[in-house]
């Protein structure tokens, strides 16, 4: 067989994804296509109809159709087979057969269509290696993700262990009384007294990116592996090619990380000069019987200031937070004001913050295996029976003043065992057969929303639903740790601030 085209097109003959296997311009295939709805007779069940020069082999498809255009000397059976194949393809990359769906996934249909056919000719594949071939899994980059992982985790340990030597030859020096050696980068700078010994060092180490020593050489053979991301650039690259032909390019929004829906979450209505970010990043472990493995909790306030006439001001910190953070404020802020004031200030009264950048001038820390702190717990229960497993799993805010938003609880599946029978639910949900998840969907847990189940059924073992992973952002912050007013070095007069408040996840899962 000789294949010329495939397409998904409507009724009325408009392309929505169309590929060429041979030199064909656009203007060819838009007549052809526009022309298939006009050959085909209405009372008769065929699935080909010919004209002088091709043959269009179809299936509707709901409110579409999936065209093959082939020369009139092909083999039909081969035909109708690979269209049969073609039309199993869709449904793995589009969960609804409609025009919105099929643009939002056009390159994932394209680059299927490429295992399929190639040059005209069918390739000998069958759907479990379409998605293997797209998905480009690689044992290489794992091994390589895992081997830089590996050196981050020893470079953390390294610089908490000269951070440590650091701090005890400082205590040293102090009971000695002389001079402490400078910490770290912060160099002479750094202060000695009461005061500094009770703040945390390794808040700062923690926080801040490790220096991660070269990656191995790369085992020999060929590097592919390594180049997944190239695929993307060439993808751009035609996007804007397409764009400056006057197409309109459909892009989702869908699979963005909570990070980035925290950027376009809740903006400032109104940004004054002095606006202040505050900002919490939680990473929890817990097992699947019970017990916090670990929970940690980093924050920072990072201050902003537009206008040059409110450059030298303090901030006045409400720290009503009973949970035992460890806070740490930056090199150049007077932390002796901060310790018996709650007062964030420049060391020198007469310096000015930096204009037009942000600077974070307090960070905090909570580590705990302590379960009564778990913001929001997870309880899933997979119970086995005769056709498979009934998998219940259950949400409780136990933190009341959280408002929590876009919670996202996503629970993996067996692969090949079909869609999941859901019988009680509170909230939406979501699933996702390429990736094999069922995604539970609640836009908002508060106070009066605290607690919620679902429960469904599919083939499977208890082991196949772990780890549960969450996800969700929230405007209130975990550690009550406030900015009750801003006001001036002189004069001691009040400032009008803003202020931006994010707590989102960095990891949450249930293991």
């Amino acid at each position: 067989m000789v294949l010329l085209a495939a397409a998904v097109c409507t009724k009325a003959g408009k392309a929505l994804v169309s590929r060429q296997f041979v030199e064909m311009t656009r203007t060819r295939i838009e007549g052809l296509l526009a022309a298939f709805p006009k050959l085909m007779n209405t009372g008769k069940q065929h699935t080909f109809v010919e004209t002088e020069s091709v043959r269009y082999v179809y299936q509707p498809l709901e409110k579409l159709y999936m065209v093959l255009i082939t020369t009139k000397n092909s083999n039909i059976l081969e035909d109708l087979e690979t269209l049969r194949l073609f039309s199993r393809v869709i449904p793995e990359y589009c969960r609804a057969l409609e025009e919105n769906e099929i643009a939002d996934h056009c390159f994932d249909l394209i680059f299927a269509f490429d295992e399929i056919v190639a040059l005209g000719y069918r390739e000998n594949v069958n759907l479990a290696q379409i998605r293997t071939f797209t998905e480009m899994d690689s044992h290489e980059e794992k091994v390589f993700r895992a081997v830089r992982e590996t050196q981050e985790r020893e470079a953390k340990a390294e610089m908490r262990r000269k951070a440590k030597e650091l701090q005890q030859a400082r205590r040293e020096a102090e009971r000695r009384g002389t001079k402490a050696p400078g910490f770290g980068g912060f160099g002479s700078s750094a202060v000695t007294g009461g005061t500094t010994a009770t703040l945390i060092t390794d808040t700062i180490i923690e926080t801040e990116k490790p220096k991660v020593t070269p990656a191995p050489a790369r085992p020999s053979g060929s590097n592919k592996a390594l180049k997944l991301g190239a695929k993307g650039k060439e993808v751009d690259n035609f996007v804007d090619k397409l764009k400056s032909e006057g197409e309109n390019i459909i892009t989702s929004s869908a699979g963005k990380r909570s990070s980035e829906a925290a950027t376009v979450f809740a903006p400032p209505v109104n940004m004054e000069s002095v606006h202040m970010k505050i900002e919490e990043k939680i990473a929890l472990t817990c097992g699947r019987d019970g017990g916090l493995q670990n929970m940690e909790l980093h924050g920072m306030i990072m201050l902003r200031i537009q206008d040059e006439k409110f450059a030298r001001i303090r901030i006045h910190v409400e720290n009503e937070d009973k949970k035992g953070v460890q806070l740490q404020t930056h090199p150049n802020v007077d932390k002796k004001l901060f310790t018996t004031e709650s007062l964030i200030g420049l060391k020198n009264p007469e310096k000015s913050f930096p204009i037009n950048s942000d600077v974070g001038v307090l960070k905090w820390r909570l580590q705990t295996t302590e379960e009564s702190l778990i913001p929001l717990t997870i309880n899933c229960w997979p119970s086995e029976s005769g056709s498979g497993c009934d998998v219940n799993i259950e949400y409780e805010l136990q933190e009341d003043s959280l408002e929590l938003h876009d919670v996202v609880i996503t629970i993996p599946l067996p692969s090949g065992v079909g869609t999941p029978v859901i019988g009680e639910i509170d909230g939406e949900y979501r699933h996702d057969n390429r990736r094999n998840i069922l995604e539970w969907c609640l836009p908002v847990i508060d106070a009066k929303n605290k607690s919620g189940s679902l429960e469904f059924s599919i083939a499977g073992q208890p082991n196949d639903f772990f780890p549960v992973h969450v996800s969700f952002v929230s405007k209130k912050n975990y550690c009550n740790i406030q900015v009750a007013r801003v006001t001036q070095v002189d004069g001691n007069s009040p400032v009008r601030f803003s202020t931006e408040t994010t707590f989102l996840v960095d990891k949450y899962e249930i293991l």
